[in-house]
């Protein structure tokens, strides 16, 4: 049985990157999404490539929803164009606001707050705090190293090479949405060393 994505929580970057590609594959994700009419819920920003997705989904009729820190609000970097558009007092709230709206997570080209938001999702996947899918769109090989470095993780002994697969990946949007959409729950034990005793 599939699950039913109704809304999806976009990790991306604020700014646009080097290559013409994350931008592509930021509308098409957009586009993608509201095609599908699945709810785009994001960090609320206007720049980037979280502009750039917001923006290609409002386009093709989708809804879309920001979540923003009241720091960033106060810099008028919100979306002035959403459904809705929540405000909340920190990071914090906002990354656990995000991870409430949505039925499943997907990370495109981004810096240090994508890959934070990334692994703490993917962590809280690992540890059972949630079942949702997490997927990968890996725009132009961006993600490449990162998956070899999650596979040194497993090599090395501090990660299941079972919990490699809470992650999925492909590089385009409708094809990484139907993996997510068959994807099952991992329940293995995070605690190896456990086991061994």
């Amino acid at each position: 049985m599939e699950l039913k994505l109704r809304s999806i929580c976009l990790f991306c970057g604020s700014n646009a990157g080097s290559k013409p590609a994350y931008a592509e594959v930021a509308r098409a994700f957009g586009h993608t999404l509201a095609e599908r009419a699945i709810t785009l819920v994001y960090g609320g920003g206007n720049v980037g490539l979280m502009g750039t997705a917001a923006e290609a989904a409002l386009a093709a009729g989708g809804r879309v929803v920001g979540v923003i820190p009241d720091f960033l609000s106060e810099r008028e970097l919100g979306h002035p164009g959403l459904a809705e558009l929540h405000v909340t007092h920190s990071m914090h709230e906002r990354k656990a606001l995000m991870a409430s709206l949505s039925d499943g997570f997907v990370a495109l080209p981004g810096g240090f707050g994508t890959l934070d938001e990334l692994f703490e999702i993917v962590t809280w996947a690992q540890l059972g705090l949630h079942q949702k899918p997490v997927g990968l769109l890996n725009a132009g090989g961006f993600y490449d190293p990162l998956l070899a470095m999650m596979d040194h993780l497993a090599t090395e002994g501090f990660v299941r090479s079972e919990h490699l697969g809470l992650v999925v990946k492909d590089t385009a949007p409708g094809a990484l949405l139907d993996q997510m959409q068959s994807q099952r729950a991992i329940t293995a034990s995070k605690w190896m060393d456990l086991e061994r005793v």
